[in-house]
């Protein structure tokens, strides 16, 4: 005879087969039918230890029938109902893209209640060798670490959706791994390469005023590509930075949010700036700072920006930087001139200014350098005073 725990601890049973079952109840469908979860062994010992496993994943969880869908189901259900108005356009069509390309392809099939942190390890090891559906130009298949880091943030925010709407226990992307960080390196034009790169606009009858204003502003591409005269208030000196534009796949713009919510900001201009601005506004024709020069009712496209920039960099015989670039070069020079790092990530509209002291650790290391010896020659003149 069969024997059975207590419902709440799950129930043990040897079937007709020789095998032990372990069974509890993880949820109940729309219909009020318990659904279950089971574990084998061979014997009843080993069957129970699996049970106990199972008991502690699914403790305090009650599962809705949904989780009986397949994980490239609930990815189309994340991005259709939870993502759609959360994040851009463009951030929206990258996601459908990767579960395109990549989830579905590879992991799409599993249950979604059956999926584990070793599978997702394995997919994650998969994509990285074989994710690509063109190969490169040595004929490989070899994912970017970019990428994948990409696709594991994308679906860690999707099960972590998952695992509040009580469709799995727990997020089986926590505990994996994934390759580290392989950002370019940043470029910064030093002192002598920014007083040169200054020179080089001003011989840009069309494009100086845009360039003056990404050096001393550091805005993002898109956001400078986005701003208004509405955004300006004259008086006060100051700068709302509330939107931003990128390129559409296929030709055309995206006008939408900034990057971040912190991307919504309000800065002080220079009076530098301000006197710019000021001139420019009245020959204004459009009510974009940087209109199209082809169709002035559009802001300027960001990838014209990028090519232009690279044209002002080889004739001035400067570094190919990216454009992202003017905006380290910006926040380096501020924060060497003394700018704290609280103040410079309002201005560059991060989260927090811890993320910005990371980001700029070139910066604080040689800023602690001073602080260090300005304190040491206190404490030096302090002795000897006594």
């Amino acid at each position: 005879m069969a024997k059975r725990r207590p419902q709440g601890d799950g129930t043990i049973r040897k079937r007709s087969d020789g095998r032990w079952e372990g069974r509890i109840i993880v949820g109940h469908k729309d219909n009020g039918k318990p659904m279950y979860k089971s574990v084998f062994g061979k014997t009843q010992k080993a069957t129970l230890k699996e049970l106990h496993r199972l008991i502690d994943l699914y403790r305090d969880v009650e599962l809705t029938e949904d989780s009986q869908m397949t994980l490239g189901e609930w990815m189309d259900k994340w991005l259709d109902e939870y993502m759609v108005f959360s994040v851009r356009e463009s951030t929206l069509q990258g996601y459908r893209t990767m579960v395109k390309n990549q989830v579905k392809r590879f992991l799409g099939d599993k249950q979604l209640s059956s999926l584990t942190t070793a599978d997702v390890q394995k997919f994650y090891n998969k994509i990285k060798k074989h994710g690509r559906i063109e190969t490169d130009r040595n004929g490989t298949h070899e994912l970017a670490d970019s990428m994948v880091r990409m696709i594991h943030m994308m679906l860690h925010e999707a099960l972590d959706v998952a695992v509040r709407e009580r469709l799995i226990p727990r997020n089986p992307t926590n505990g994996t791994t994934i390759p580290k960080n392989n950002y370019p390196e940043k470029q910064i034009l030093d002192d002598a390469q920014l007083e040169i790169f200054l020179g080089a606009i001003k011989q840009e009858e069309h494009w100086y005023d845009f360039f003056y204003l990404e050096i001393m502003t550091g805005l993002r591409r898109g956001e400078i590509c986005a701003l208004k005269w509405s955004d300006v208030d004259f008086e006060e000196s100051k700068l709302k930075v509330q939107r931003s534009v990128s390129t559409k796949r296929g030709g055309g713009l995206n006008i939408g949010e900034t990057k971040t919510s912190t991307g919504t900001r309000c800065i002080i201009l220079p009076l530098s700036v301000r006197e710019m601005l000021i001139k420019r506004k009245q020959t204004a024709i459009s009510e974009w700072i940087f209109p199209s020069f082809l169709n002035p009712t559009e802001p300027i496209n960001p990838s014209l920006a990028y090519t232009r920039l690279k044209t002002i960099l080889k004739r001035a015989e400067l570094p190919q930087i990216r454009f992202h670039d003017l905006r380290h070069t910006f926040a380096t020079h501020a924060m060497k001139g003394g700018v704290d790092a609280k103040t410079l990530s309002g201005i560059l509209g991060h989260a927090n200014a811890s993320f910005t002291l990371d980001t700029y650790t070139h910066v604080t290391s040689d800023m602690q350098k001073k602080a260090s010896a300005v304190v040491g020659n206190i404490m030096k003149s302090l002795m000897i005073k006594e």
